[in-house]
This record gives structure tokens, C-alpha cells and sequence, in this order.
């Protein structure tokens, strides 16, 4: 009985809960049965009673957690889902090079010498330590190529870095890709701008039958501000792919083919400032292949290469690729090096520097070496495949002659490469 009183002065102060009416339903039971003399019978009863409302609390507060924890996943989830549509990153990059700007060697303060004048005033600037080119509102500018009506293969990609500022404190920026025929007819416009504190990306295009479409204004993108970002476009026969920051922001399945391109700072409404930039051009043939399925002809992936070396004196590829900070090389680099072994065995007597390039994450002592090991890898697997090693001189350049930022993945991934130079 002495645990019977102890356990009703603890319900008797208890009572001044929030749960008191249920507690005092206990006590009055309590006394009940004290008079009755069957105190072992309640203080089981009591016991049971408080260890049920405990649990019955407990069963609550777990049913109300659990259901909140699947709320959040339902929109966890949900939100997977949404990015799984937009925020795919399937870009390959071209490999066969055939215009390339950083910019480096240029002069400040004149006029980017790969470049040709259509409209408006550019000149050559710095902006957060990348030298780049600078846009007067309205300017429009394109490659100076050879052929300047015509040099877009029908299987290309495209890569630049563009400058956005922060419209709470600078004026907006926009730019415009415009492709076109050779005879200046438009075939898709590719508009990049802000958009109430967003970024904007829209596609205008003629499609493969001849109407004017469009696509992309369905959603706005988070947008890096006062800073760098990275525009990337893939082309394939009649498919755009259209990239921001690695994030896939437009997928067209039919458009028509164009044979050049012109950049434009446009001036969208009036708003656009004088803080317009851009910087780390790469165009290249090649990329990700859509809807028709990979050659396995190394002779035509031979022709490919055998076409950048007579264009550019250099076949230049990120498709080989090692191991992290070790010079072995991975098993899907065996295509990459069996489609230059199949033009080095069709051309005998052309001889070779192959340069081992790396990106700038670790030192001079550790890449330079590692740069050398890499080439001589790169030899070592052409010999294999029948190539005469006579022919080939490995040379590791290091980090010392990067072709984009090494501040970004991007640009790291850019550097990373190895290069066929023609002697």
C-alpha cells in the first residue's frame, strides 16, 4: 500500500497538467478501491492506465513524425522528379576543334583578332581575372573563318562563358546567338537574358517542315550574378541541345541545319548596360550523338581526324582520359586512340608531338611529370595498335597552357586533354 499513496501524491500533483481531468478519474478510482481493499488490484489498474496514456502519446506523436517525414519525402521526391526533367547534364563536347578563343596573347583595349565586326564597337577586356571580349550595347560580331558563310558542320558544339550582372544594382544584359544560312537567312535565334532577377534562356527556331517555333520560356533559371557563367549548345543533323552551367535548359528535336553564326549584345527594352562580356569560345565537331546510333567505322573516325589536322595543323580531344593524378589510362579511352592509330597507320610518314596537357589542381612538381607519364601512356597505346613510335614524341606540357578557366569543373575538364600536333 506504501506505493499506492506515493503513487497518489504523485497523480494529486500531477493534476495541475494539461491532462489533469484523466488523472483525476485515476485518483477517484484510487480511493475506490482503498476503501474496497483491493489496492494491489488498482495499483495495476493505475499502472496500466498511465503506461497506456504514455504510449497512446507516444503512438500519436510517432504517427504525427511519421507522417511529416512522409510529407517531406513526397516533396523531396517531387522535387527530384522536376529536376530530373530539366537539370539533365548529358553534354559531350566536340572534339575536333575548329575555332578557339581565351583570348590570351590579345591586347587590351583593342580588338579581338579572331574575331570579324558587323555591327557596333568590342575590344578586349578583363572582368574578375578571365580576359575576355566586350560588348558596346547593340555590337555583333562573328569568327573570322576561311570560309565565312559557311563553316557549321552538320554535328557540332559550341561552349562560351558570358558575364550577367546583378540587375538589383547594374543594368541588364543580353545576348543573342544568331544562326543563319549562308546567304544570311535566320534558322534559330538563341536568346540569353535576365528576367525579373532570373536568368531567361528562349529558342526561336524554323523547324524541319518551315514554320517559326519556339521553346524555353516555359521556366526561369537561377541565375549567378556579377559573376561567370557557362553557355553550351549541341547540334546534330536537326536536334538542339541547349546548355546553362551544365544544367540542360532546351531540348528541340527539328530544326533546320545552319551554316554560321553571329554573336549580339542586344539591347533588349533599353536596359542593357555597358557591363557586357563574354570569353572561352570552343567550336568543335563531333558530341554527343542524338537519335542516330555511333559509327564503329574507325575509317570515317579517321577521316574526322585526318579533316582537323589538314584545317588546323592539331587534333585535339578530351575522350582520353586516366585515372585520377596517375598516368593509366581508362578503358573508354581505346576508341579515342584507335580512331588516331587508324589515320597514323593511313599516313606513315607524318610525325607527331603528343602533348599531355593537365588542369591546374596541384602543383608544377606533381603535374609536369605526371603530364610527361600521360603522353608517353598515350604512345605506349598507339604502338600497340600498330602505330611506329618513331613517329611519336610524348611531351607533358603540365598546367602551364590551359585553353579555358581553371576556376570551374568546365574549364578543369577543358584542360585536361591531349593534343596531336602535326611536325
Amino acid at each position: 500500500m506504501k506505493k499506492l499513496v506515493i503513487l497518489l501524491i504523485i497523480l494529486l500533483v500531477a493534476g495541475t497538467t494539461a491532462d489533469a481531468q484523466f488523472l483525476e478519474r485515476l485518483k477517484n478510482r484510487a480511493q475506490d478501491a482503498v476503501e474496497r481493499n483491493v489496492g494491489d488490484i488498482v495499483e495495476q489498474e493505475i499502472n496500466d492506465a498511465f503506461e497506456g496514456k504514455k504510449s497512446d502519446k507516444k503512438s500519436k506523436k510517432k504517427q504525427k513524425q511519421e507522417a511529416e517525414e512522409y510529407e517531406e519525402e513526397e516533396i523531396e521526391e517531387g522535387s527530384q522528379d522536376t529536376d530530373a526533367v530539366y537539370e539533365q547534364s548529358d553534354f559531350v563536347p566536340g572534339t575536333v576543334v575548329f575555332f578557339e578563343d581565351n583570348l590570351q596573347g590579345e591586347q587590351m583595349g583593342e580588338f579581338p583578332s579572331k574575331w570579324d565586326l558587323i555591327d557596333g564597337s568590342t575590344d578586349v577586356a578583363s572582368m574578375k581575372g578571365k580576359k575576355c571580349i566586350h560588348f558596346e550595347p547593340g555590337t555583333r560580331i562573328e569568327p573570322l573563318m576561311t570560309n565565312q558563310s559557311s563553316y557549321l558542320p552538320d554535328f557540332f558544339t559550341l561552349e562560351c562563358d558570358f558575364w550577367m550582372n546583378d540587375p538589383k544594382t547594374e543594368l541588364s544584359n543580353c545576348y543573342e546567338f544568331e544562326f543563319n544560312k549562308s546567304d544570311g537567312e535566320g534558322v534559330y535565334e538563341i536568346r540569353i537574358g535576365e528576367s525579373y532577377d532570373k536568368l531567361s534562356v528562349t529558342c526561336a527556331y524554323r523547324s524541319v517542315s518551315g514554320d517559326w517555333r519556339s521553346s524555353g520560356d516555359g521556366k526561369t533559371w537561377e541565375m549567378k550574378k556579377n559573376d561567370w557563367s557557362h553557355f553550351a549548345l549541341s547540334f546534330n543533323k536537326r536536334a538542339i541541345k541547349i546548355y546553362i552551367n551544365g544544367k540542360r535548359v532546351i531540348n528541340i528535336p527539328n530544326s533546320q541545319a545552319a551554316d554560321r553564326v553571329q554573336i549580339h549584345q542586344a539591347e533588349w527594352g533599353g536596359f542593357n548596360g555597358n557591363k557586357n562580356y563574354m570569353s572561352n569560345f570552343r567550336f568543335a565537331k563531333g558530341g554527343n550523338e542524338l537519335y542516330e546510333q555511333k559509327t564503329t567505322d574507325m575509317s570515317a573516325a579517321a577521316a574526322a581526324v585526318e579533316k582537323a589536322i589538314a584545317e588546323t595543323g592539331k587534333f585535339v580531344t578530351n575522350n582520353i582520359l586516366f585515372e585520377t593524378g596517375k598516368a593509366t589510362l581508362k578503358p573508354e579511352s581505346m576508341e579515342e586512340i584507335q580512331k588516331v592509330a587508324e589515320y597514323m597507320k593511313k599516313n606513315p610518314s607524318a610525325r607527331f608531338e603528343v602533348q599531355g596537357h593537365t588542369d591546374n589542381v596541384g602543383s608544377d612538381k606533381t603535374n609536369d611529370p605526371l603530364s610527361q607519364a600521360r603522353a608517353e601512356a598515350v604512345v605506349k597505346a598507339l604502338e600497340e595498335q600498330g602505330v611506329d613510335p618513331f613517329n611519336l614524341r610524348p611531351v607533358g606540357k603540365g598546367s602551364h597552357e590551359p585553353v579555358a578557366d581553371n576556376s570551374t569543373d568546365a574549364g578543369r575538364a577543358k584542360n585536361r586533354r591531349v593534343e596531336f600536333i602535326k611536325k
